[in-house]
This record gives structure tokens, C-alpha cells and sequence, in this order.
């Protein structure tokens, strides 16, 4: 049977109950979702909007920080002042520095006339601060005495102005791991992680894909003026088991998508973009040699392992080391013409140990050709004239014994 949206239109946070609409306590505005993890937020960012404290918002691109940092606003006694949003990672360092702070007229090449910063322009409401992890070491200075003192100068002024703003900030990075390797100082850090609310991505709370897609659905089918309200079971299906590496703001532009390019009034798994149905997603040719994110790679490559063994599994380190493990060991001996040594320099590791895990992988049983050079580079026995002893070992090749692992 089509799942079918049958909340308020157009008002997230709210239900029916007999017939009338009424706010949902539980709920945020623009918040959509009931997850065990998403009511955790809720409960989070409800406790903490009242008080003056600092939030910290953290969550993957795409989960809807912006969103809690408005519910925190709206939530709070200074909901009657200016909320101002600033994106740190959308300006370079000085001209998010006179972005922030303001500057008089003279101070730099393009400075014509005196400017009110963002701090200035959010006096007694709150600045939202997002991917404040971009920002400078020297920005990071001037934000905790903005943080600590409440005051600041204009780029090129001496005179200092006192301001009475909330903070709220937003990164999605783990600001601790960044400064615990310089790139972000620790007493900023511990001084804005005052409140920390920690936004999971949308694959740890599949049970809010249903109702966003339902919403989704309903808001682009009105603004294209289609007539699609349902979802195929099926189509459901292959939504709420996506990964979502996008998270919400993905799951959006595939819903639009689907609305745009569908037909009828049920979302179809055809509607679906390829990588939805088990397909290879078209990408534009990227020149060899190119670029990628390793980490990024290896982060997916564990989580897809992970799902794929399932809850129960017990075995997960032979499942994803141990296969990443032999597919390295046969490409590079692939490289090195089966040369062991070769392919234990390569690999960085001892020889013997190369041999070990040949064995264990069962790699040495598909060895090279007769006649070949077998694994340490050495001809076979019988491809040697009658009577000539076997060549002794090469010193490149003796091993210590502390070097075995």
C-alpha cells in the first residue's frame, strides 16, 4: 500500500488531533523526525535556549545544523532581537575579520566608508557562527575575547565596543581532534563547548527518512504543481536503506528530483536516481591520477562492511581488514612480477611475514607461470644443470630475527 502524507501541510512540528492542528511539544520548528537520537537533540536544544550559554552544534554537512541553531534563537529570550548568520567558510580570513567585527573607512584598500560588523548587528540577540573550524588563528583570538570579555575592535580602530550577543556555533568537524593538532585553539574549543549538541547523520535515525520524504513530497509536488502525494513500498524501501552520505539536504534533492522527472502520482522506484537501485551513478571523466579523499574513501568502505555483516556479525576485522588486506598484498605483487622481495619493500614489511600472509590468503597458490620466477626471484630447482648447487642468498635477503613480527 503507498505511504501518504497526512500531517499539516506545510507546518513542520505540528499534527491533527481531531481535526485541528496543534503544536507539538516534542517537536522543533522545521525538525522533522520521532528517533530515539533526533528527541535526544530536541530535548537538548529546548533545555538549553533559555539560558545565555554558548551552544555548540556538531553534525555532518546537511543535517540541519542551521535549523537547531534557529530553534535555539526562537527558543530563547532574546527571540525578539536580531538573529545574523555568518558562514566562516564562504570568506577569506580578512574579509570575514571586517565581516565579524566591522572596519573604518581607510583601513585597507576598498574600506570607503565605515562598516557595522555582524557582532554589532546581532547586540542583544544571537550571531550564528557556522564552520567556525575554517576560521584563522588569528580570528580565533579576537572570537574567545568576543566570547570571554564581550568586547572587540573594528579593523582599524582603536577604540574598543562592548556587545551583548549570544554565540551559536556549528562544525563539522570534531573541533578537539582539531586542536589537538594546532589547527584550532583549545581554549576557544572548551569555551564555546559550553552546551554541545551532536546531530546525527540520517543513517542513524532511519526512522525519520518516512516522514521527510513524505514532507518533501508534499512541499515540491506544490511548488511544480504535480500531483504526486504517494510512495511506492518499494521506493520506500531502496529510501530509507541509502546511506545517505548527504544526509537530509541529499534525501531533498532526490525527492525534488523524483517530483520533477516523475509522472504519476505515486513516487516510483523509477523515479529513483541510479545509485538508489543498485546502479553505478554517471560521473563526469576525471583525468588519471586524480585526487581523492582517502579518508573519506576508507570511512565509506568500513561503513558499507559494517552494514553489509549485519548486527550479529562477530567477524567484522576478517570481513573489512582482512579483504582490504589480500586485495593490497595481490595488486602490489601483480606490480612486482611476483617478486617477493620486491613486494615486501613495496609493501613495507618483512619478508617472512609477506610469506605468512601469502600463505594465509592463499596466494602463493596462484603462482607464477613454469619456468617463471617464483616468489623470492630465484629460478626453480629444476630449471638448474644437473649437479650445480642452489646459488646461496643474496645479504639483501637475510633477515634478523627482531625484525619478524
Amino acid at each position: 500500500m503507498p505511504l501518504e502524507l497526512r500531517t499539516v501541510p506545510g507546518v513542520p512540528g505540528q499534527r491533527r488531533t481531531g481535526g485541528a492542528a496543534i503544536a507539538d511539544e516534542a517537536a522543533l520548528p522545521g525538525v522533522i523526525g520521532s528517533s530515539p537520537a533526533l528527541q535526544e537533540v530536541v530535548r537538548t536544544t529546548r533545555r538549553v535556549a533559555p539560558s545565555r550559554a554558548c551552544v555548540l552544534i556538531v553534525g555532518e554537512t546537511g543535517t540541519g545544523k542551521e535549523l537547531i541553531a534557529r530553534a535555539v534563537h526562537d527558543l530563547s529570550p532574546r527571540s525578539t532581537g536580531p538573529y545574523i548568520r555568518v558562514n566562516c567558510g564562504a570568506l577569506t580570513e580578512s574579509l570575514l575579520e571586517s565581516e565579524l567585527f566591522g572596519h573604518m573607512k581607510g583601513s585597507f584598500t576598498g574600506a570607503v566608508d565605515n562598516r557595522t560588523g555582524r557582532f554589532e548587528a546581532a547586540h542583544t540577540g544571537s550571531i550564528f557562527l557556522d564552520e567556525i573550524n575554517s576560521t584563522s588563528p588569528k580570528l580565533q583570538v579576537k572570537l574567545l575575547r568576543v566570547l570571554q570579555e564581550g568586547e572587540f575592535e573594528r579593523v582599524g580602530d582603536n577604540n574598543t565596543k562592548k556587545v551583548d550577543t549570544r554565540i551559536i556555533a556549528a562544525t563539522n568537524r570534531d573541533l578537539l581532534e582539531e586542536s589537538e593538532t594546532g589547527r584550532f585553539r583549545e581554549d576557544l574549543y572548551y569555551r564555546l563547548n559550553v552546551v554541545p549538541v551532536y546531530l546525527p547523520p540520517l543513517r542513524e535515525r532511519r526512522e525519520d527518512i518516512e516522514p521527510l520524504v513524505l514532507f518533501f513530497l508534499q512541499r515540491y509536488a506544490e511548488q511544480n504543481r504535480r500531483e504526486m502525494r504517494k510512495v511506492h513500498p518499494e521506493a520506500m524501501r531502496l529510501l530509507r536503506e541509502h546511506d545517505w552520505p548527504g544526509n537530509i539536504r541529499e534525501l531533498q534533492n532526490y525527492v525534488e528530483r523524483a517530483v520533477i522527472l516523475g509522472t504519476g502520482a505515486e513516487l516510483r522506484v523509477e523515479d529513483l536516481p541510479p545509485q538508489l537501485r543498485g546502479q553505478a551513478a554517471p560521473r563526469p571523466n576525471r583525468p588519471r591520477g586524480g585526487t581523492a579523499d582517502l579518508a573519506a574513501l576508507c570511512t565509506e568502505l568500513v561503513r558499507q562492511g559494517v552494514r553489509a555483516a549485519g548486527p550479529s556479525s562477530n567477524d567484522l576485522y576478517d570481513r573489512i581488514v582482512g579483504r582490504v588486506e589480500r586485495e593490497l598484498i595481490q595488486q602490489v605483487l601483480q606490480q612486482c612480477d611476483r617478486v617477493q622481495i620486491k613486494a615486501a619493500a613495496r609493501l613495507g614489511i618483512n619478508r617472512n611475514t609477506l610469506h605468512k600472509k601469502l600463505s594465509e590468503f592463499r596466494l602463493d597458490e596462484a603462482g607464477a607461470p613454469t619456468g617463471a620466477e617464483n616468489g623470492d626471484g630465484h629460478g626453480h630447482d629444476h630449471d638448474r644443470p644437473p649437479g650445480e648447487a642452489a646459488p646461496p642468498s643474496s645479504p639483501t635477503e637475510s633477515e634478523s630475527p627482531h625484525e619478524e613480527d
